[in-house]
């Protein structure tokens, strides 16, 4: 939903007030969701039928005690002839103390089962969130907020909990013992059973109205709940937090909090305000009921009906236990309204069609061609809609052979990231064809095809975790063997055993109690642990010093050893002696050959290099010392 923003320190979340008012009046809508919500409990048949004979079992019962407090008083306390029958009082009154005991019992058991099976709901219908999220293309999550995504799963599916625990068993039993109490109403006056639900057909009417008003203002509360997520998961994450006090701006990411704050306050205050005017007429007209069947009731024996005390008390206290159970019902109702707007979040991303996955019938991958990557006529744009035919690549054709050291080089935004997106599939093209190992990469399995890509980025992410698990999260069910041969090749196991808890260091969020140098080389491990056939390198040293950068190099070196490398770079010459060096422009190939060739050719990465300053002294590679391997593959 995109709602008009305010400008200024707090714009990206300060709600105007037309945008609130137009969150509340717009809830979403999903077609089918009481059917979706109620297939939700199928896996779970067996306890369900059980809680619900249960729920029917118990609602029943306790309709009987009432039925029974009329002979009680009729035949027990005031007989037509003589005084108390204490025998027949004292089996009445077992029979009823016995009624609530198994009452009692059933609801205790009752209440277990609807736990056990709400919670197994709410927990499964999470679980399949996040693993329907992670099935989502990589353009999703770059286009929606992170705290969105969290909000989604804690904020929405928490917040149906009550009704996938209570609801069902509630509204049942409710429903059950509002109909055995009305037949018991029936059974022992028809005339005071109309005086005492006359107004009940209103009561649903109103109750349907402000339903769909709290449904819109659920809507509106989640959707704040959803940016205050954004919002702290943006300012309290370590990045944010050196952000906002580099800039001295801590003042304004508290105040804007407190402004999506305060949005959620008066939002939670409709929310519970709404409907307390119903309920408390309700109540009034729930309570009165009795007194006005005294009433009417001494209108009816006056006209010759015969009721006795023991019909009319017997009547009162049917009626009392109808009194709860219609709240709780009117209640539910409201309940399962307001839930609605939640629920239609859940199945909103739930229903969201994954634009990248993999096809039914996957070809397999021919292992005789593992390493060769195909670029065929190939054009992409970012703009998944259409309306925007900007391409970010156009027409590359480029073959990269089998253990071939490929370096992408070009101009900031000409394209170099975008063409090794496309070969994991983070995104699809738009034109032509793009192959792994001689076939489409739309045709293969995407965990095959990932199986054989290590991909090391210039952002290195880590879990707030073990040295030893950030490594071992290469492989599955890596040995320490493993993880410490890893290290070694890629330069950074001195470097490990040198801290106090060596492989078993936490490396704290995001890496950030090590150095960039230290981070980048326990990525290029993981990398390493994985032993992928391609390796993509990402400006993997960009941001690093001229020392860290040295040392990354190395590892660097030692990975791309006996594989098909693609390096991108911004420093020329970490990748001067790679085997092919190719030069995109405008998304576009604008030249390829080795360093030396492309020198003499006078273009775009002779330009780049004057820019950068470089020697070609400090550039050549090994062509004095007759050596045909790459110098970046010498050890």
């Amino acid at each position: 939903m995109n709602h008009p923003r305010a400008h200024g320190p707090l714009g990206r979340y300060a709600l105007t007030e037309e945008s609130k008012r137009e969150a509340i009046a717009n809830a979403p809508s999903i077609d089918g969701l009481m059917p979706r919500i109620l297939g939700l409990f199928g896996p779970h048949r067996s306890p369900l039928s059980v809680t619900i004979a249960l729920v029917v079992i118990g609602a029943a019962l306790s309709v009987v005690p009432p039925l029974l407090i009329q002979d009680a008083f009729n035949l027990g306390l005031f007989p037509e002839t003589g005084g108390p029958n204490l025998e027949l009082l004292g089996t009445l009154v077992g029979v009823m103390v016995a009624i609530w005991i198994v009452i009692g019992g059933l609801s205790v058991w009752q209440h277990y089962l609807t736990a056990q099976i709400g919670n197994k709901v709410m927990g499964s219908l999470r679980v399949r969130m996040f693993d329907h999220l992670q099935s989502m293309h990589l353009g999703f999550f770059t286009s929606t907020k992170t705290g969105a995504i969290q909000s989604r799963l804690q904020n929405d599916v928490g917040g149906v909990a009550t009704v996938l625990k209570d609801v069902i068993a509630n509204m049942l039993g409710s429903t059950v013992t509002v109909v055995a109490s009305l037949v018991a109403m029936l059974i022992l006056s028809w005339e005071l059973t109309v005086v005492a639900v006359v107004l009940l057909p209103l009561m649903i009417l109103l109750q349907k109205r402000i339903g769909r008003v709290r449904a819109r203002i659920a809507a509106a509360t989640q959707q704040s709940l959803s940016d205050m997520s954004a919002m702290t998961q943006e300012a309290l994450g370590v990045s944010g937090i050196l952000l906002s006090k580099s800039f001295g701006r801590q003042s304004s990411e508290v105040e804007r909090y407190r402004q999506e704050n305060h949005t959620q306050i008066d939002l939670q205050v409709k929310l519970s305000m709404s409907g307390q005017a119903f309920f408390a007429l309700i109540q009034i007209f729930m309570s009165a009921i009795p007194a006005v069947i005294y009433f009417v009731a001494g209108v009816l024996i006056l006209g010759a009906n015969p009721l006795t005390v023991g019909t009319i008390v017997a009547f009162t206290t049917a009626q009392a236990r109808l009194m709860f159970p219609m709240m709780n019902l009117l209640q539910i109702g409201l309940e399962i309204q307001t839930s609605r707007a939640l629920f239609a979040r859940i199945f909103e991303y739930l229903d969201l069609t994954p634009a990248i996955s993999s096809p039914a019938n996957p070809t397999p991958i021919n292992r005789d061609q593992l390493g060769v990557v195909e670029f065929d006529q190939v054009s992409f744009h970012y703009d998944e809609s259409g309306e925007d035919t900007t391409y970010g690549l156009r027409d590359v054709n480029l073959t990269i052979k089998r253990g071939e050291y490929v370096a992408l080089v070009g101009p900031s935004g000409a394209g170099k990231t975008t063409l090794t997106s496309l070969i994991p599939r983070f995104f699809d093209v738009s034109g032509g064809e793009v192959r792994f190992a001689g076939v489409n990469v739309t045709a293969l399995d995407l965990d095959e095809l990932m199986s054989h890509i290590g991909i090391l980025s210039q952002e290195t992410f880590l879990f707030n975790d073990t040295i030893a698990e950030n490594i071992a999260y290469g492989k599955e069910g890596a040995t320490s063997t493993e993880i410490e041969a890893a290290a070694t090749a890629a330069n950074i196991h001195e470097t490990i055993l040198s801290f106090p808890d060596g492989y078993d260091t936490v490396v704290g969020e995001r890496g950030y109690r090590l150095s960039g140098g230290e981070k980048q080389r326990i990525a290029i491990a993981r990398v390493l642990l994985k032993d992928p056939e391609v390796l993509i390198l990402d400006e993997a040293t960009s941001s690093l010093d001229t020392h860290s950068e040295r040392l990354v190099q190395a590892a660097l070196d030692s990975a791309s050893t006996n594989r098909t490398t693609i390096a991108i770079a911004h420093r020329l010459s970490t990748v001067v002696n790679a085997d092919r060096i190719v030069v995109i422009s405008a998304g576009r190939i604008i030249e390829t050959g080795t360093h030396q060739e492309l020198l003499r050719a006078k273009g775009l990465y002779a330009a780049l290099l004057a820019e950068q300053k470089l020697e070609r002294d400090d550039v050549e590679w090994g062509a004095n010392d007759g050596s045909t391997t790459p110098a970046s593959r010498r050890q």
